[in-house]
């Protein structure tokens, strides 16, 4: 999927994305970019996720360390914390109610007037 998403509401989300990768696997910042892009979020650009890893490294949900690279500067690769553990459960329940309450106001049926955009 190469569409692009509502901006706003991938501002959202993005957090809650990013710690679910992370808890994947430890990444650096460009391999989650690459990732992200990867499962459908084409248009998301590193000038989006970095300083969403800062943060979320600020609020103590990550950790990075550096690890040198063969191929230019030493990469900062992050993994979650205790916290980012707790966040990223609590965010998953939230996101997950969230949904069922879109999707039951969403899966209503409309009357034919309304469906014929009168």
């Amino acid at each position: 999927m190469t569409s692009s998403h509502d901006p706003q509401l991938l501002k959202g989300v993005l957090s809650l994305l990013l710690l679910h990768l992370l808890a994947e696997q430890e990444s650096y910042g460009y391999e989650v970019v690459q990732r992200l892009q990867g499962a459908g979020f084409a248009d998301v650009l590193e000038g989006t996720v970095y300083p969403a890893l800062a943060r979320l490294e600020r609020e103590g949900r990550l950790a990075s360390r550096l690890v040198a690279s063969s191929s230019g500067p030493a990469r900062k690769y992050y993994r979650l914390t205790g916290a980012g553990h707790v966040a990223l459960a609590a965010g998953g329940a939230g996101w997950a109610r969230h949904v069922a309450a879109v999707e039951a106001v969403l899966s209503r049926p409309l009357s034919a007037t309304l469906q014929k955009g009168s």
